[in-house]
Parts: structure tokens; C-alpha cells; sequence
């Protein structure tokens, strides 16, 4: 996982922790609440849900080729908790009767937000093609998968048939005394 990615997903938790906490506050203070909905339900599901989300995916969508996109990465955590910061301290003022200071970082919370998920959805088109797309643009596995004492994988559109290589294998098969004899019985050897 990257520097970003790890970020990504503690800035989650915060999250979930501080929607927690003002949900606890909200419950001692109900005549707030009018006042804090909104931004509670942002910081729950923009900054845990979203942020784990996108997370998880710069983490483990495909990357064909093997891609890095640190520079998405980056620049769409920083939007994200920039414009959920803006949120939670611009909201709750705007709403309370606040001027046009109040105003401005509300509205420019939107914007960040938009940018990071405008961001975030570049990046990911980048990783979601098709099979075919990657096998034109020769994006694949840079060295085939292999297992000890396996032939590797056949490329696609190799032509196997003329392969007549005998099949290897390590260690004894199942079934071989090797494997079941007297010395290697498996129910002798548990302590």
C-alpha cells in the first residue's frame, strides 16, 4: 500500500470516529441538531464511507500494466479532507446566521469535493478496460505466473498444440506410499 493509500483509510477512521462523537454530542445538545444534520451525515458518508472507499480502490483495483497514480492519489485525498474540513467548520456557522465568510467555505467545500470525485473517477477510468484493451496495448502481466514444477501459462493466441513436453510435478502425489507409508503417516505425526 502506498503513503496515500494508508492515508486514505486512517483519514476513514477518523471520520467514523468523529461522526461517532458528534452523534454522542447531538444526543446531550438535541436543540442543535437542526444545526449539525447535515454536516454529520458529510462527514459520515463523504469522509468515512467515501474516503474508504476510494481507498480500498486506488489500493486494490486492477492496474494494468502495473500503473502507479501517487499524483491521483494524492491530489484526490487532499481535495477530499480539504473540502470535508471546509465543511464541517463553514456548514454549521453558515447555518447559525453567519455571513459571507461562512458562505464562501461552504460553497468552496463543494467545489473540493467535486474536484476530488471529478479526480478520483479519471483516475479509476484509467484502470477499468477490458481484457482485450489490455492485451492490444500489451498492459498484461509484465512475467507469467508460474508454479514450481508447472509449465508456465500459454500467452493468448500462442498456438499450444505443438507442445509435447511432459507435464512435472514435485513431491509425491497423492496416493504414493511417499506420501501415505509407514514413516509418514499423517495421524502418527500430530503430537
Amino acid at each position: 500500500m502506498s503513503v496515500w493509500q494508508v492515508a486514505f483509510l486512517r483519514a476513514a477512521l477518523f471520520w467514523l470516529v468523529a461522526t461517532g462523537a458528534l452523534g454522542v454530542w447531538v444526543s446531550f445538545n438535541p436543540g442543535m441538531a437542526a444545526l449539525v444534520r447535515a454536516t454529520h451525515a458529510h462527514m459520515g458518508i463523504i469522509g468515512f464511507f467515501l474516503a474508504m472507499v476510494m481507498g480500498v480502490a486506488f489500493w486494490m483495483l486492477p492496474r494494468p500494466g502495473g500503473i502507479r497514480q501517487k499524483g491521483f492519489e494524492s491530489v484526490t485525498f487532499l481535495l477530499l479532507q480539504a473540502g470535508l474540513v471546509l465543511r464541517v467548520v463553514g456548514e454549521p456557522w453558515w447555518r447559525s446566521g453567519g455571513g459571507s465568510l461562512p458562505y464562501a467555505l461552504f460553497t468552496a467545500s463543494g467545489i473540493f469535493l467535486l474536484l476530488a470525485m471529478l479526480t478520483f473517477a479519471y483516475a479509476m477510468s484509467k484502470r477499468v478496460v477490458t481484457m482485450k484493451v489490455i492485451h492490444e496495448k500489451g498492459l498484461g502481466r509484465r512475467r507469467p505466473v508460474t508454479q514450481p514444477g508447472r509449465p508456465a501459462p500459454a500467452r493468448a493466441g500462442a498456438d499450444t498444440s505443438a507442445d509435447t513436453s511432459a507435464e512435472t510435478t514435485t513431491g509425491p502425489a497423492a496416493g504414493d506410499e511417499a506420501a501415505t507409508g509407514p514413516g509418514n503417516d499423517p495421524e502418527k505425526a500430530k503430537p
